[in-house]
């Protein structure tokens, strides 16, 4: 009888330390799986703010040029000078808008799935959500200047654009007074753009570092 007991209670305890070997070998498993998606994550982040730190950057320097070409022939509209006529052709290249769509393929892909919880560093994890609550403040910036373009511009470029006169080599821009406004309400509305692309693209640089030393 206690050879028996013996015996049940060996095959009670093989059966636990099996069970346990197997918890802990699907636990070290799991927890190297998330270490892997961790890893692999950050690498992503890191590719997806690089390239919009790129974007941001073009944009800058778009920005800029547009803003130039602004304040040089603002002063001309509204008035006789002859060197308006030269300049004109160069305004066109301020109509087109400059726009920024964030990657955030990736960001986005962690909080939908849950697996944000993986990073497990406070500071790491406040600098992403931080960055990317930053990209809404820039966006919003950025549509000030699109509303501009859409309800005042275009609507402009259709009722007072006078394109036969630009093909026989005149100036084209009908209602110059209104037109001065509207460019001058454009070149405000650029300064805050280039301002909100700058944040951009400090706002990348701060991530990055961060994002380094993991």
């Amino acid at each position: 009888m206690k050879r028996q007991l013996r015996y049940a209670i060996g095959e009670v305890l093989i059966v636990i330390v099996g069970i346990t070997i197997a918890f802990s070998m699907n636990k070290c498993s799991e927890s190297q799986k998330n270490k892997t998606d961790k890893e692999q994550y950050l690498e992503n982040l890191k590719q997806d703010i690089h390239v919009d730190k790129s974007n941001l950057e073009h944009n800058l320097a778009e920005i800029t040029a547009k803003i130039e070409t602004l304040q040089h022939i603002i002063p001309l509209i509204n008035t006789a000078a002859p060197e308006k006529l030269k300049t004109q052709h160069s305004l066109f290249s301020t109509f087109k808008l400059t726009e920024f769509y964030p990657k955030d393929i990736t960001y986005q892909t962690m909080i939908n799935s849950g697996d944000f919880k993986l990073i497990d560093d406070f500071t790491l994890k406040a600098a992403i959500e931080q960055h990317y609550s930053n990209y809404k403040t820039i966006l919003k910036d950025y549509y000030r200047q699109e509303t501009i373009h859409k309800e005042y511009l275009g609507e402009y470029l259709i009722h007072h654009a006078n394109y036969d006169r630009l093909r026989n080599g005149g100036f084209a821009f009908e209602n110059e007074g209104l037109f001065k406004n509207i460019l001058q309400s454009m070149t405000g509305s650029f300064q805050i753009k280039k301002e909100a692309t700058e944040r951009g693209i400090q706002s990348c640089d701060n991530l990055l570092n961060i994002l380094d030393r993991f």
